[in-house]
Order: C-alpha cells, then structure tokens, then sequence
C-alpha cells in the first residue's frame, strides 16, 4: 500500500503544470499576473516563454492587469517612474520608485520631452526633430524625424509641443497601427494634418480633414487617445468655446462633444485627462479640484461632478475602479518631496504619500528639488506590447505620402530601431488558446474596471 502511494505521488511529481491544468486555465491565470512578475515566470518552461511573449498576449494582458506607472523626466535628462497603485500598497514608498534608462540617450541639455502614451507605449519629443516611440518595460524605442513639418513652417525655430496646433499617438485596430497625428501652420499661415504610420515608417498627409479652420489658439495641444480616437479640450478662456475635438483613426475624420454645463463661463482654465477609460475635465477653485467625468462615451447626460477637498490636486488615475488618485501641489520648486493623494467619490481625502526622489542614484548629484521648468510627466499603463517595426531595410530613406504621390523626406540621421523579443508564435497550442479565450477575457476585464 505505502509503495503503491509513492508511486502515485513521483507519478504526480513527474507532471508538468500542463498536465494538470487546461491551457486556457493557464491562460487566463498568467493574464492576471502584473507584469513585473511576468519575467520571472518565462524561465518556468518553454511553453511559458512563448506564451508570455507572444505579441497576442502582450495586448490582452494590457486591459487584463494594467499597472498604472507615473514616468517623470526631470530636466529633460533623467527620468524616474512610479507605481502608482504600489505607491498606496507598500509599505516602503521607495519600492515604488524606480530610476528609467531614456532611449537614445544624448549629452545635450534639452534632451527629451513627454509628449503622449498609448497602450503601453510613450512618446517623447527629443531636440532637435524627432519623435521617439519608445516602452519604458522593454525598452524597445523607435525614432522617426519630422523635419519635413519643420521645413514648411514659418517658424525659424520649430520645436514640439510649443509649435504645434495639435498632436496626438494613439492606435487604430482596423490597421493594427500605431499613429502620431499632428496639425501645424506652415510659412504662410495655412493649416495642415500630418499623420505617422509606425507600421509603414511613413507620413500621411491628411488635410482633407480639415474641413473647417482649427485655429492657433483654440485647442490645447496635448491629445487623449479613447476609443480609437484622439480628444483635445478647448481653451475656454481665450476663445469662449466648450468642447472637446475629437479625431478618429479609423475614419479620418473631426467632430466635436459638448462640456458639461457647469464649465460654460466658467472663469478657471480646464484641463482634459482620462480616468477610468473615461473622458474627465479637472480645474482649481481657490482650494478644491472641481472634476467632471463622461461616465458613457459621448453621452453628455453622463457627465459626472466631482469635487477633491483640497487644492492643485491634478487628477492621475483611478484606483480600486471608483477611487481618485493625483499629484497633490504638482510640481513646484519648493516642494521637498512628491505627493500622491487619494480621495473617494464624495472627495474625501483618503491617503497621502510622500517620497524623496533624490534617493535615486542618478539624482544624487543634483542640489535642488524638481526642476520648475524642466519637469514633465505622464500617465502610462505598463506592458510588453513591442513598438512597431518598420518593414522596410533601408531605414536612411523615409517617405513623405502626399495626396497618393511618394516623395523623399530629409532626415539629419540615421533611423534607429529597436525590436522587442516577442515574436509571432505558430505554436498549434497559443493558435488555440487566441481563438478559445481572447474575447472573453478581455470583456471580463472591461467590466472589472469599469466605473
């Protein structure tokens, strides 16, 4: 009897995790995983490997167990991330912190500069004409040049984001590509929209969706991307108008929604940012943050009022699915530390962490605080969705599409590229476990994090 157990249990032992558990079961178990754990899981078999690195799984797993990092570059040289939900969870704040190696790095002093994310992916400006697509996980980056913009302007010194009328990066699922879409006036005043394919490496000129004027002053520039499109709030103090331009990749064109009523002649400047996969508005009232949320997607009725009982509180993220999290008193040169807060519904503060960056060995050397003007940040979700490569070897050439008609593009540089390791697996078991789970994870996932 005792022999015939221990038979049974090296019987046991011998199986492996697939013969004990369904593919899909594993499947949808390594979705859940945060992404910082994921590495180490790819050393536990082959199988493991390959499903981890397979691009098909790097974008389920995007909407599955998003982490929402904070990346701050700090004088346009050094940059920093933060954890942000790890940030209210450990109990050393520095664990939450970590010090980022910028792509391409250079020795010239205004160096790079965050302009938009994407799935997982950040776009960074990088003096003097170039756009880097870059994921600060893997580390794979992509650089295209936009000098052709720069020779049309009639500006000497064309520099992003201060020069353009708009600019975007966000994703079209129809053509699995990833896009950057810019408007800019060239040297007599005539507006034009550029648009960046990752996927052909090539710049597409969509005027033709201007069907009206976009003016230099009526926008801020900075794009949202949701829903497969870019959203652009209005300036409402300089030109009296109260709404939100939309941009869709799909089908190239413009249109607009309406800001909730309380703004219209509201006297403070708003802001637009994305919380909860929703479109919010946030603006400072002496000492509150007044923010409204667009529960359902161009619903106006759906427009929602919040209120942070404290002061320049600039709304970040959502935490638990209902929770506010913001950078409290952002960014002044006074500030001794960097303050994440959390509130509920009902705006109620809930927690506050603090922590000192310059334990950070890049930023020892550095004898003051952040750096009033030369700190930026942005809010990305992290993942191992690879950056696009281009499908053409001669990266020196680069095309400019105008109207159907091809034409050289000037580049100053050699295009850089840098791939990620995951790579398209025909794997008869990863083919199987796309066609069986995808879908209904990604549905399951949508309603977690739903408001």
């Amino acid at each position: 009897m005792e022999k015939k157990k221990q038979q049974q249990d090296e019987n046991h032992k011998s199986k492996s995790i697939q013969d004990i558990l369904t593919l899909e079961l594993i499947h949808i178990i390594l979705l859940r995983v945060p992404l910082k754990y994921l590495a180490r899981l790819k050393c536990v078999s082959k199988f493991w490997n390959t499903l981890i690195s397979d691009p098909d799984f790097a974008h389920v797993h995007l909407s599955a167990a998003p982490t929402h990092v904070c990346l701050f570059i700090d004088d346009y040289t050094k940059a920093c991330s933060v954890d942000i939900d790890a940030v209210f969870h450990d109990y050393n704040c520095a664990t939450a912190v970590k010090e980022v190696s910028l792509p391409f790095k250079m020795k010239t002093r205004y160096d790079f500069e965050v302009m938009c994310s994407c799935r997982g992916l950040v776009l960074l400006h990088r003096a003097p004409h170039f756009f880097v697509v870059w994921n600060p996980v893997t580390g794979s980056s992509k650089r295209v040049s936009y000098s052709h913009i720069v020779s049309r302007s009639h500006r000497k010194w064309f520099m992003f984001p201060y020069s353009a009328i708009l600019y975007g990066f966000g994703y079209d699922a129809s053509q699995d590509d990833y896009l950057v879409v810019v408007a800019s006036q060239d040297k007599n005043g005539h507006e034009h929209f550029d648009c960046l394919s990752l996927r052909t490496n090539s710049w597409i000129n969509v005027d033709f969706a201007l069907s009206k004027p976009l003016g230099w002053s009526n926008w801020k520039s900075r794009g949202f991307f949701l829903n497969g499109a870019i959203h652009w709030s209005s300036c409402t103090l300089s030109v009296g108008v109260y709404s939100i331009l939309i941009f869709d990749l799909k089908e190239r064109s413009f249109s607009t929604i309406s800001m909730p009523e309380q703004v219209m002649g509201y006297l403070n400047p708003t802001h637009l940012v994305l919380l909860g996969g929703c479109l919010a508005l946030y603006s400072y009232d002496r000492d509150k943050t007044n923010i409204w949320v667009m529960k359902e997607y161009k619903v106006h009725s759906s427009w929602t009022f919040y209120q942070i009982s404290r002061g320049r509180s600039g709304p970040l993220c959502l935490s638990n699915g209902s929770d506010i999290v913001a950078l409290d008193s952002i960014l002044k040169s006074i500030d001794l530390y960097l303050r994440f807060a959390k509130y509920n519904v009902r705006g109620e503060l809930l927690q506050l962490k603090c922590f000192d960056y310059s334990d950070l060995e890049h930023f020892k050397d550095r004898s003051r605080r952040l750096s009033q003007y030369g700190t930026n940040y942005i809010v990305y979700t992290e993942s191992l969705v690879p950056v696009p490569s281009e499908n053409v070897r001669n990266k020196d050439e680069k095309r400019y599409v105008n109207e159907g008609h091809a034409e050289s593009a000037p580049t100053s540089e050699r295009e850089k590229v840098v791939i990620g390791n995951g790579q398209l697996s025909n794997d008869p078991s990863i083919q199987e476990i796309r066609r069986s789970t995808r879908g209904r994870v990604i549905n399951r996932t949508l309603d977690d994090f739903a408001w």
